[in-house]
């Protein structure tokens, strides 16, 4: 079910996949599942060239078990114990929220996270929330609301019939990846974009160097682009430039010796990640047919006209 737990098939899918050389978008799209669980997935269990499906397997259930909470969640801390004054926690908790708060989330928002954040548990029911913070029912659920949209808290159905809020223990890995995927499509859009308004206008060149900028900065929180895929897309590229001319999916594919599904993700990875091929790009001349140009943004309107007087 997308959205919920990888099974341990899942996982044997997900590492043959990397075996493939496949992206992460290619292994959701045969699982069904949204490419950031599959991201997250490898990137905390070892990466591109260290996922093993049973390792990650069992990696996931101890993350689970020391999630258990050993007392009932929500207890204030008494006085003294481990060494902790409740009143030093509380100044603690509120200096933290205040810290997320600077850093862009609204003030309720922030102190239910830093409250879920600092709970042994790491779980909390909207009853022991509104009593720990002082503010509504309605404050709560709205906050709660705006984390899960950030996917740093899940439900959890507790029992007779309460809900708990939880944070996992790896929230701001989660938080990176979101990060991560909001910079991919501010540079989809502006590829988008430059390609609409033209990328030699003014416009169209603002937007591709927009583009450039959000797609490096997704690149490199994301640990940049698997080393595979792109040692695939620039071995498609110098196949392009050696044949001078336009070639399909299909050719190409029996000219290298690859499955075609392999040559269509690494020209996928080709237009997705400019900076890896640069100075040239992906040209489509016809659906499924393609060919090597060179970026017309390099270069000034001057000095393609002084260029085009040379040929």
């Amino acid at each position: 079910m997308p959205g919920g737990r990888l099974s341990d098939e899942d996982r044997r899918h997900i590492a043959s996949g990397l075996a493939e050389r496949l992206g992460y978008a290619e292994i959701a799209r045969r699982l069904g599942r949204p490419t950031s669980t599959i991201s997250r997935e490898v990137a905390r269990n070892g990466g591109p060239g260290g996922y093993r499906a049973d390792h990650a397997h069992e990696a996931t259930g101890q993350r689970a078990r020391r999630r258990r909470p050993a007392s009932p969640p929500g207890l204030p801390v008494a006085a003294g114990a481990d060494g902790r004054g409740p009143e030093a926690v509380r100044a603690f908790v509120e200096q933290f929220a205040a810290l997320m708060v600077q850093t862009g989330l609204p003030r309720t928002a922030g102190r239910v996270l830093a409250s879920l954040y600092t709970a042994d548990s790491g779980a909390l029911t909207a009853a022991e929330l509104v009593k720990r913070l002082r503010v509504s029912p309605a404050s709560v659920s709205k906050a709660i609301g705006y984390l899960e949209g950030l996917e740093v808290v899940r439900r959890e159905r507790g029992p007779r019939r309460s809900e708990r809020y939880v944070i996992d223990d790896d929230v701001w890995e989660r938080a990176w990846t979101t990060s991560a995927r909001s910079h991919e499509m501010w540079a989809d859009a502006a590829r988008r974009g430059a390609g609409i308004l033209g990328p030699v206008t003014p416009a169209g060149v603002r937007l591709n160097r927009m583009g450039r900028f959000f797609r490096r900065l997704g690149d490199d929180m994301a640990g940049g682009p698997a080393a595979p895929a792109a040692g695939d897309a620039l071995t498609v590229l110098a196949a392009l430039v050696h044949a001078s001319a336009p070639v399909t999916v299909e050719q190409l594919a029996t000219a290298l010796g690859w499955p075609a599904d392999r040559v269509t993700s690494a020209l996928h990875d080709a237009e997705q990640h400019p900076d890896v091929i640069d100075p040239v790009a992906l040209r489509r001349t016809a659906p499924g047919t393609y060919a090597i140009t060179a970026r017309l943004d390099r270069l000034t309107t001057a000095q393609r006209e002084a260029l085009s007087h040379l040929v």
